[in-house]
């Protein structure tokens, strides 16, 4: 039953691949089997954890790529088909918070809304439409989204980024609706707080488990939804916050500056 879970002979691509929750799903990946192909704007980040994928024994390559830029999001899975052949899973894991502190709506401005939507979003929407053809033509793959739990709840003043990710939930229940039918499953990852380059856990009392996540606990989960295990899997959101959302707690119970790692 567990060789389901064996991604041998799969290629992935994770944007947002070169730190963060993107880092972690990506070695867990290549830990069951998969080559994997990491997408972001830093090609050094990019390299070491390509660098990381191949000692593991895996195949890997790190593509720089602005995800709010169409054409060069075209390119990379060109880079990908030409390098690996096909596309097997794409996960959308790019996202940014930087740069986006809450605040009254009267003081965004037009180019901090533009690169909120852009990243968290508009990212989403043109990988999943650089990979749908091809995968809907084969009749098998997987497209997995990386929303957050304030896609579900608003937070105080967060405009952009809460904005962006309900997009993505919406998005993803309109790509299961039109691809699933084709062989394409679905699923959106909605992570809570995450513990990544700093210890955050000053947020630990806004969380029933305690705690806040690590990076490291993420990867299992990407591993089952990329994997033949899931082949019934689709439409679905697969909630890692501490029991935050379930407890109405998080993200609405934490405004203080909104730090969310991704």
């Amino acid at each position: 039953m567990l060789d389901k879970l064996n991604l041998e002979g799969k290629t992935i691509v994770v944007t947002g691949g070169g730190s963060g929750l993107g880092k972690a799903m990506s070695l867990a990946l290549a830990e069951a089997g998969a080559d994997v192909v990491v997408a972001a704007r830093r090609q050094n980040l990019l390299d070491e954890t390509a660098s990381e994928i191949q000692n593991i024994g895996r195949r890997s390559l790190g593509v720089a790529t602005d995800v709010t830029d169409s054409k060069q999001i075209d390119n990379l899975f060109a880079i990908v088909r030409k390098e690996f052949g096909q596309i097997d899973v794409l996960i959308n894991n790019a996202g940014i918070v930087r740069g986006q502190t809450p605040k009254p709506i009267w003081e965004i401005t037009d180019e901090e809304w533009r690169e909120g939507i852009d990243v968290n979003l508009s990212s989403t929407f043109y990988c999943s439409r650089a990979v749908a053809q091809e995968m809907t033509e084969r009749g098998s793959g997987k497209i997995i989204n990386v929303a957050s739990g304030l896609g579900f709840r608003g937070a105080n003043n967060n405009y952009m980024y809460g904005a962006a990710k309900g997009g993505v939930v919406n998005l993803t229940r309109v790509l299961t609706n039109s691809l699933s039918r084709h062989g394409v499953n679905v699923s959106c990852i909605v992570p809570g707080f995450i513990s990544t380059d700093v210890d955050r856990d000053h947020r630990s009392p806004y969380i029933p488990i305690g705690r806040t996540g690590y990076p490291v606990e993420i990867g299992p989960l990407a591993v089952y939804l990329a994997s033949d295990a899931s082949n019934y899997v689709s439409g679905n959101f697969f909630t890692l916050d501490g029991g935050g959302l379930a407890g109405g707690i998080a993200p609405t119970g934490f405004s203080l500056e909104s730090e969310i790692s991704l």
